[in-house]
């Protein structure tokens, strides 16, 4: 499977996950709405399913931002030191960038191995944090991997430079 064939299955997935988990996330918060506002009674667990709903989300975000390079970031040295200097500090930055996310993604996975062992519940539904920790796991995975493919295949970054009312030329 070729990378962008690859990177398009990974977005597809990534916002199927991300649109699933945040349209769940609108139907509780109006059902909680309607039920305090309209019958007066708050719906049991709304929070606790809110709160997951709401990791799975961010866990989609970060990797389809990462996809589209929609992280924020600031090119100063570039501005200072130039090109030559600018390619080695982005791929210093990317490695350890890279190493961080994997070792995030470790600790993640390892967290959710311990599930109802350690009491790894929420607080009113009891509902088990392992799958929200594998989640998150895969995508600081599939991050650290985008991280990692743009440092050792050599790929430059798809950045622009921006005018000065912050437009992307080009």
């Amino acid at each position: 499977m070729s990378r962008p064939a690859l990177l398009r299955g990974l977005r597809a997935a990534v916002t199927v996950t991300g649109g699933a988990a945040l349209s769940l996330l609108l139907g509780i918060t109006v059902a909680e709405v309607v039920g305090r506002y309209v019958f007066g009674t708050s719906l049991l667990g709304a929070e606790d399913l809110a709160m997951m709903c709401l990791a799975v989300f961010v866990a989609a975000g970060l990797v389809g931002a990462a996809e589209d390079g929609g992280h924020v970031s600031v090119d100063l040295i570039g501005r200072l030191a130039g090109p030559r200097v600018t390619r080695v500090t982005d791929a210093l930055a990317r490695l350890l960038a890279t190493g961080a996310t994997a070792l995030t993604a470790f600790a993640l996975f390892a967290k959710g191995r311990c599930g109802l062992e350690c009491g790894e519940v929420t607080g009113t539904i009891d509902i088990v944090h392992t799958p929200f920790y594998y989640a998150l796991g895969a995508s600081m995975t599939a991050y650290a991997l985008l991280l990692a493919s743009g440092t050792v295949g050599g790929r430059e970054p798809d950045w622009r430079e921006e005018g000065e009312s912050g437009e992307r030329r080009g």
